[in-house]
Parts: C-alpha cells; sequence; structure tokens
C-alpha cells in the first residue's frame, strides 16, 4: 500500500533535513555514526590488500615465551639480551616497544646484597669490595640502559586522559607550542603520564605513546592518534617516533590550518619525504592490510635461541609485543575481534611507509551535504513518473552508484560519507533493518572490546549470542576451579639443561591447556609449572563440575601417554596433583589501574589450591571436594577422609573420582567397596578389624599386577590407626583429620 504522496514527502524531506544536519559537527545522530562505522568496516575489508608485509616484524611474547622464559613482567637483563640478539646478531634496523618500563627492576641478587650491607656483614673490607665487583652484575635496569645505547630504540610510553598523576620523566617533545596555539588546537591534551625509567629514557633513541584515546564508541580501534598535546609539548606515537627512526631520524614538518574563521588545525605530518594526512585531533584512520598475521610473528624465544632466519629480520623494523591473552593486549578492530595491540602500530607504519593513509579533509563535510540534497530531491521527484518495479530498479541503481564512488574514491585514498547516502535513498526500510543490525553489532563489539583480552578469540562469537551473561563486573557465582601442579618439579628442573626443561614444559601444558579449552574451561594464569582453571564464567555452565571432573580425567590420562614419549628422549616422569572444588566464588576483572586480570577469588578458590596440595599425602593424581561430586553425580568417588585443610575450620569430604560409574572397571569396583568399609570402621574406632581391612588392601596394591594404586592412602590410615591406639581420640570424635600444612 503506498503512503498519501504528502505524507510521503514529508518523510522524505525529514529524513533529508536530519541526515543533512547530521553531516555537521554539532548535530550527529549515534544510529547514523554507528552505521557509518560499520559500513566503512565493510569498505576496509573488502579493499584491504590481504598480503604480508615483512618490512615490520613482530618480537611475540607468546605462551611459548612466557612458558620458557616466566611469567612478565621478565627481568631487564633478559631483555637486554634480546636487544643485543636483534641489533647484533639479526641486524635489524629499528626496534620499538609497545610496553612501558616505568618500574626498577630490583633483582633478588640486589636485595640480598642490600640486605648484608645493612648487617655486620657489611662493615667487612673484603665483603664490601667483593660486593662492590659483583653489584654490577645485578643492576639490571643499567644492563638494559647500556643495550639500548646507541641503537635505534624506540621506547613506549603512556599518557592518562582522567589523571593528573605523573610516573617519571617524559622525552622531549617534538616541539613546543605557544600557549595561543595550544589553546586553538584540538588535539587530545592528557593531564598525566606514565613514563619510562630515566636511564632507561636517557639512553633511547626515542620514545612515543602507545594509548589511544580516541577510541570509537563501540570500543573498536578505527582511528589512532599520531601526536598528542601534554603540557604545551607535542609529542609523537609509537608508531610515528618508530617511523621517524627507521627513516634515520628524519626530520619531521608539521603544517597547520589557520584561517579566518578560527579553525586552527594541523592538517598533515610529514616525516622525510613522506606525508601523512591527520584529522583535527592529529588522528589517522589505521591503514589495516588484513587480519591478525599480515606481518611475520616470531616467538621471543625462538629469537633468543637464534632459531629464526637471519635474513628474516635483517634490516627489518622490529615491534615489541604480545598476543599471550593474560597479558591483556587484544583489540578489537574491524579485521579481527581479538587482535593484537603491537600489530595495530605496525599497521600504520606499513601505512605511512607506503603512503596509504586515507584522507578525509574538511571539505568532505560540504560535499556529503551538497550530495544528500541533490539524491534527495532525485528520490522525491523521479520516483513519480516511474512504477513499483522500476522504483526499486532506479533506488537499487542509484545506491550502487552511491556505493561504487565511495570505493572509488577509498581507492584513491578519499574517505567519502556512505552510510548517510544510502540511508537518504532506502528511506525508513533500511532506517529499520539497519537498526536491527546495529543492535545486534553492537552487542557483539561490546563482547569483544570487554574479553578480548581474556578469552580464546574462538568463544567471543558464542559470547555475543549470550551478551547478558557476560560481564567483567564482579560477580558470586556457582562455579567450579581446578589446580593442577607438577609434582617433584624442582629436582626434575635440576636434572635437565634449560631448553630441554622449557621444551618439556611446553609439551606438557600445550597438551594440559588443550583438554582445559576442549571442554569449555578458562584458563586463569599459569604459574610456573601449575595452571589454574575455573568452569562456568565467563558463560554460565550448569554442568561446570562435570566438565571439570572430566578435564582432571583427561589431563591424568594424557600424562601416561606424554610421559611414554618422555622416556624415550631420556626425561623424568612427570606426576600431577590436581585439586577441584565447585562453589561460590567472586568472578570478574580485578586488580590495580596498571594491570587487571579476569580471575576468581573467595574462599572455594583456597580449598581448591588446598585440595590440589593433599594429593601428595594421599598419594592421588585427583582430589575433589563433597560439592564437587554431588554437582557431578556420574563419576564413581572413593571417598578419601574427612579433613580440615589450614586457613579454614570447616571440615570437608575429600575424593578421588575414579571414572564414569558406567563404566567402571568390576575390580575398581572391588576396590572401592572394601576401602569404603574399611573407612567405616576406621571412623567407628574399630581399629582392629579396620586395620585387617587396610592391611588386606595394602598388601593386594603392593602386588605388581594389581590394579591398586593406593598403597600410600592404605599406608597412612594404618599409621593413624596406630597413633589413635597410644592415643584414643577424645569423646565425641567426628573423624576429621586436621592438616596444618598447605
Amino acid at each position: 500500500m503506498r503512503l498519501p504522496p504528502f505524507t510521503k514527502s514529508l518523510a522524505d524531506i525529514a529524513i533529508i533535513v536530519i541526515l543533512v544536519l547530521n553531516a555537521t559537527p554539532a548535530f550527529k545522530l549515534p544510529f547514523v555514526e554507528s552505521l557509518e562505522r560499520i559500513a566503512s568496516d565493510i569498505r576496509l575489508r573488502i579493499t584491504m590488500p590481504g598480503d604480508i608485509d615483512d618490512r615490520i616484524v613482530i618480537a611475540d611474547i607468546d605462551e611459548q615465551s612466557l612458558s620458557a622464559i616466566g611469567h612478565w613482567p621478565w627481568q631487564r637483563d633478559k631483555i637486554a639480551g634480546l636487544i643485543d640478539t636483534l641489533f647484533d646478531h639479526y641486524e635489524i634496523s629499528t626496534l620499538g616497544f609497545d610496553m612501558v618500563f616505568a618500574e626498577a627492576d630490583d633483582s633478588a641478587g640486589l636485595q640480598v646484597l642490600q640486605s648484608l650491607d645493612d648487617s655486620p656483614v657489611g662493615d667487612i673490607d673484603i665483603y664490601r669490595q667483593t660486593a662492590q665487583g659483583i653489584r654490577p652484575q645485578f643492576e639490571f635496569d643499567t644492563r638494559f640502559a647500556e643495550s639500548i645505547t646507541k641503537r635505534n630504540v624506540v621506547l613506549g610510553f603512556v599518557f592518562d586522559a582522567n589523571q593528573e598523576q605523573t610516573i617519571n620523566v617524559l622525552p622531549e617533545p617534538m616541539a613546543q607550542l605557544d600557549d595561543a596555539l595550544s589553546d586553538q588546537l584540538r588535539l587530545f591534551k592528557p593531564r598525566g603520564f606514565t613514563a619510562n625509567l630515566q636511564i632507561l629514557q636517557a639512553n633511547a633513541a626515542s620514545s612515543g605513546f602507545f594509548d589511544n584515546p580516541d577510541l570509537d564508541k563501540d570500543g573498536q580501534y578505527r582511528r589512532a592518534p599520531l601526536l598528542q598535546l601534554y603540557q604545551n609539548g607535542l609529542y609523537p606515537s609509537l608508531a610515528l617516533a618508530t617511523t621517524r627512526a627507521a627513516l634515520g631520524n628524519a626530520d619531521i614538518d608539521i603544517s597547520v590550518q589557520d584561517n579566518q574563521a578560527g579553525y586552527t588545525a594541523i592538517e598533515q605530518v610529514q616525516v622525510g619525504s613522506l606525508l601523512i594526512p591527520v584529522d583535527e585531533k592529529g588522528s589517522v584512520v589505521v591503514p589495516y592490510r588484513g587480519r591478525q598475521g599480515s606481518f611475520p610473528y616470531y616467538s621471543i624465544i625462538e629469537i633468543l635461541n637464534k632459531q629464526v632466519a637471519k635474513e628474516d629480520l635483517r634490516d627489518r623494523i622490529v615491534l615489541v609485543g604480545t598476543t599471550a591473552p593474560g597479558l591483556l593486549d587484544l583489540r578489537a578492530t574491524p579485521v579481527g575481534s581479538a587482535f593484537a595491540g603491537v600489530e595495530v602500530h605496525a599497521n600504520i607504519i606499513s601505512g605511512i611507509l607506503d603512503n596509504r593513509i586515507p584522507l578525509q579533509p574538511a571539505w568532505v563535510m560540504a560535499l556529503e551535504m551538497i550530495l544528500l540534497v541533490l539524491l534527495g530531491a532525485a528520490v522525491m521527484v523521479i520516483p513519480r513518473w516511474l512504477s513499483p518495479a522500476w522504483i526499486i530498479t532506479f533506488l537499487v541503481g542509484l545506491t550502487a552508484l552511491v556505493i561504487y564512488g565511495s570505493f572509488a574514491a577509498w581507492s584513491q585514498g578519499l574517505i567519502l560519507p556512505l552510510a548517510s547516502p544510502v540511508l537518504l535513498i532506502l528511506a525508513i526500510y533500511l532506517v529499520h533493518m539497519s537498526w536491527g543490525f546495529l543492535v545486534e553489532s553492537r552487542a557483539k563489539q561490546s563482547i569483544t572490546k570487554l574479553f578480548g583480552s581474556y578469552v580464546p578469540p574462538e568463544l567471543v562469537d558464542e559470547m555475543a549470542e549470550r551478551p547478558d551473561e557476560v560481564s567483567l563486573e564482579g560477580q558470586a557465582r556457582e562455579m567450579t576451579v581446578l589446580f593442577s601442579d607438577v609434582r617433584g618439579f624442582t629436582s626434575i628442573s635440576e636434572g635437565l639443561k634449560p631448553k630441554e626443561l622449557s621444551t618439556l614444559m611446553n609439551e606438557l601444558l600445550t597438551p594440559m591447556t588443550r583438554v582445559i579449552h576442549e571442554n569449555r574451561g578458562t584458563i586463569d594464569k599459569y604459574m610456573g609449572d601449575a595452571i589454574m582453571a575455573f568452569w562456568g564464567a565467563p558463560l554460565r555452565n550448569p554442568d561446570h563440575a562435570q566438565a571439570g571432573v572430566t578435564t582432571a580425567l583427561a589431563m591424568i590420562q594424557g600424562l601416561g601417554k606424554m610421559n611414554q614419549d618422555f622416556a624415550r628422549r631420556g626425561w623424568p616422569e612427570i606426576r600431577l596433583g590436581v585439586g577441584l572444588n565447585t562453589g561460590k566464588m567472586n568472578v570478574g576483572n580485578m586488580g590495580s589501574e596498571f594491570r587487571m586480570a579476569y580471575t576468581v577469588l573467595g574462599d572455594a578458590v583456597n580449598l581448591g589450591s588446598r585440595l590440589e596440595g593433599l594429593t601428595k599425602s594421599y598419594g592421588v593424581d585427583i582430589i575433589i571436594s563433597e560439592t564437587t561430586r554431588a554437582a557431578a553425580p556420574d563419576f564413581a568417588c572413593m571417598q578419601l577422609d574427612k579433613v580440615r585443610v589450614k586457613g579454614r575450620d570447616e571440615p570437608v569430604s575429600i575424593y578421588e573420582p575414579l571414572g564414569l560409574t558406567d563404566e567402571l572397571a568390576e575390580e575398581k569396583s572391588r576396590i572401592l567397596e572394601q576401602f569404603h568399609h574399611a573407612l567405616s570402621l576406621f571412623w567407628a574406632q574399630q581399629w582392629d578389624e579396620a586395620e585387617k581391612k587396610l592391611r588386606s588392601l595394602a598388601a593386594a596394591a603392593e602386588d605388581p599386577d594389581s590394579e591398586d594404586w593406593h598403597l600410600t592412602l592404605y599406608q597412612g590410615y594404618l599409621r593413624r590407626i596406630e597413633s589413635y591406639r597410644a592415643s584414643p581420640p577424645e569423646a565425641g570424635w567426628d573423624g576429621v583429620f586436621t592438616h596444618t600444612n598447605k
């Protein structure tokens, strides 16, 4: 049914007026801006080169490097060694750090020397002479500073738009502006900063900020500032400073537009012979080459071990950054929902070198207004003489022409509006259709912004489908937590060479992590040889306990296969202890203003850690709590004890899961029944009968062909019986055993 001509004209005029007003800075419709972002993302993804630029290389602080070297931050001598290797062995051109070194590296060695200095030993001459000689070996910040001296190294620092707190000292600005010009410019003007240690800053070739105050409302990284203004000082971004360093510290020339209407803005930055167009805020549109991986990535541990071919790094620009989810440097971008932040800088550098930074000059606003009026007039007048079929053909053709013009301009480096002309042509129909799409898009982008740094990228889409369940804010949830730890890791590490140890840990932790992810678990953190994981967040999982126990059994089963391979290599056998607990836990983003982590806290979490520690005492691989057993009823479990753990007054029954009840072997069922009978006799203080049962079980377990691995458990109860005979428990004894160690 057609609208009356007068009503239709009013609707058309209203759309034209609203969208023309939207083209002005003072009147912006959020949904039109959002749709323009979506359209620009589509245009970008369709037209981006999609190839790999090997002029810029990313030295990746990945999970492999963290497993080999240790948790971040590393000691500065390790970073100094990386710098020496990159410049001396690989002969790179320029090195940029997508991080800030704001705190001193107080190594353990320096702390020991300081303690000795403050003790009576500090007055002994031979000690002072010896300490003076070895102290430089532990001054890692000095070692770091020496490694960057007279080398093309660019350090990163962070501006703070909200707080006036200043940490350390900024480098010298590129230029110092007078008050009048500084007030007129529309650049970002932060209030505080976090900079590098003075000893590092003084020896670096240059520095640049890597924060991005120019995020879109949906949290996407589409633009990034090349310049920021702090106390009238003009400072470059990390990408700009690195590009300049790579060009031999080329001169920088800044063009300022100042007209009689009082409009003052920086319109372009020239680095050597390269021109970089910027908007009034000093920002550029990030010219993404493609999805993540558009630049070569090399693990830092492989670089340190010189496993990368020299020709792959020689004369390259190298950026040090991270893809490890736990280090929180994954960004939401138009080309990836969990995109490594360091690759954003790489794309800007690549775009500068290739003159691919898109331009959106001020006169585009006037062009948009004229285009909207002309299109509006055409859409209002021409369809009056057309049939419905020809109206559709006309609108489709006009829309295609607008889209083609936008893409053609983009290919020449000019950004023209796309959403507002298309909205005008398609009117109410497209407004309604686009709004439905926008709501869904915003939800996905919000989820990506919140959790792109915490969960594997493959879960982002699923989380977006259930946005109401996802939040970084602290919540109390019924969840299951898992702790695993390698038994006797110290003796294992002492018996292997460092490279062998790192390889062993990588080959151990990788399949363990895979099992956790396959069962929809979230890795909380790696603690050396230990893993902490949980189920039930950020996505709710009603079967979290079932998934946790399944994972623990799979980890132990997989360990047996790994140990066969390790034995062939001459490596020691690995034993794991795994503890699980289910209960109310606080989950959310926790930490400080400098570093946050999505983690779980609470008494239930602490109990899970204690249960892992008890596996050594009971000689079993897995211990679960009574709440986990109740929440995972499909598993046959052997009750091991009733205990009080250190730091907790309330007793808890602990169990060992043996497998699914329906699949439990007859021999295991027999052992389970006999031990539970012995345990009931023990709690009834029928020592003689309990001892008889336990000795029978222990004798069978000593048989090399026996499937019973609970000899340590049986012997522990026999020792308790002997102790209780000598010193009987008090009246009202509840059978609970108190553990005083963690």
